[in-house]
């Protein structure tokens, strides 16, 4: 009898993670805000409200087709700056966050799907303002998520993003430390960053 109602507590509380997961990722949790709300700008780029961050209001494409990623997502938002400020289009314009980081490429060399230079978090070349940077994929958010450095200083970096989640803030710092010669951002959920040269 102990065995069955402690088996029955613990789906109980699975069931409410998974509830209260689900509803972050999906549910505009945020009632002081539309999804689609201007929230904030960079360099004249607009970041968009997404309410929750799994939710999709359609496909963003450029008057030339060129594909800007899932509207209000993250993705969408470095690839339209990207497009926007920096004049660039990447060969691939698809995929998820974390996909915009590729192992295979060596720190300060050209990501061909992006044609962007990549650096490894631990990179002799310090973040620079502009530049992508790419987190990992986590146990809640297995895509991943990329943002926009708009500040850097010799102790911190700024980001700005889109969809950081519906309570999150569109701007967010985190250290920066220049260890062995090598700039390393305080956040083992960052991958690296890439940059336009």
């Amino acid at each position: 009898m102990k065995i069955k109602k402690l088996t029955l507590r613990l789906l109980a509380t699975l069931l409410a993670a998974f509830a209260g997961v689900w509803t972050y990722k999906h549910v505009n949790l945020n009632t002081k805000r539309d999804v689609g709300q201007e929230v904030d700008r960079f360099n004249g780029v607009i970041v968009y409200y997404n309410g929750g961050v799994d939710n999709i209001s359609g496909r963003n494409t450029t008057k030339d087709g060129y594909n800007l990623g899932l509207k209000y997502q993250c993705v969408e938002f470095v690839k339209r700056y990207y497009y926007e400020y920096l004049n660039h289009k990447m060969p691939d314009s698809y995929g998820h966050a974390k996909s915009f980081y590729n192992p295979a490429v060596s720190d300060g060399q050209l990501s061909t799907i992006r044609n962007l230079t990549q650096y490894k978090n631990a990179s002799k070349s310090k973040p620079k303002v502009s530049d992508l940077l790419v987190f990992d994929g986590t146990i809640f958010n297995q895509f991943g998520h990329v943002a926009i450095i708009s500040k850097v200083s010799n102790d911190e970096i700024e980001i700005i993003q889109q969809n950081p989640g519906p309570l999150a803030k569109s701007r967010v710092t985190f250290s920066l430390r220049n260890v062995g010669d090598k700039w390393k951002i305080d956040d083992d959920e960052i991958l690296g960053w890439l940059r336009k040269n």
